[in-house]
């Protein structure tokens, strides 16, 4: 049997090739190995010095946020830690996190700055 990638979706095991698309039985998810390779390696989150993010790691806001419907700021130099990547692809917010005396909010990734 050949080495091909489990699904990227269902993480199914039974995936085969059907021209030049691997195929997963299971949810019917189409896609080609360069794809594969392409959406692994667009899952880096860099903050806006090119600096790589993780989950846990601690940031600095770069400049002044205006929070959505409300009259609060999140000032430049605020620090934010224990923060959690998460998939921005619908509004570009992929950070998770929870600033003193704000609370839980979603940052983008270009607006701070890993220390």
């Amino acid at each position: 049997m050949s080495n091909l990638p489990n699904c990227p979706k269902c993480n199914s095991e039974y995936t085969y090739e059907d021209g030049n698309l691997i195929v997963c039985p299971e949810c019917a998810h189409e896609f080609t190995l360069e794809s594969q390779e392409e959406a692994n390696e667009a899952e880096v989150i860099k903050d806006a010095h090119g600096n790589v993010l993780n989950d846990g790691d601690t940031v600095t806001v770069i400049k002044d946020l205006k929070i959505k419907g409300s009259s609060s700021v999140v000032k430049q130099g605020t620090r934010v830690k224990g923060i959690r990547l998460v998939d921005g692809s619908a509004d570009g917010h992929d950070i998770d996190c929870k600033i003193d005396g704000i609370g839980a909010m979603k940052l983008k990734s270009e607006f701070v700055k890993k220390l």
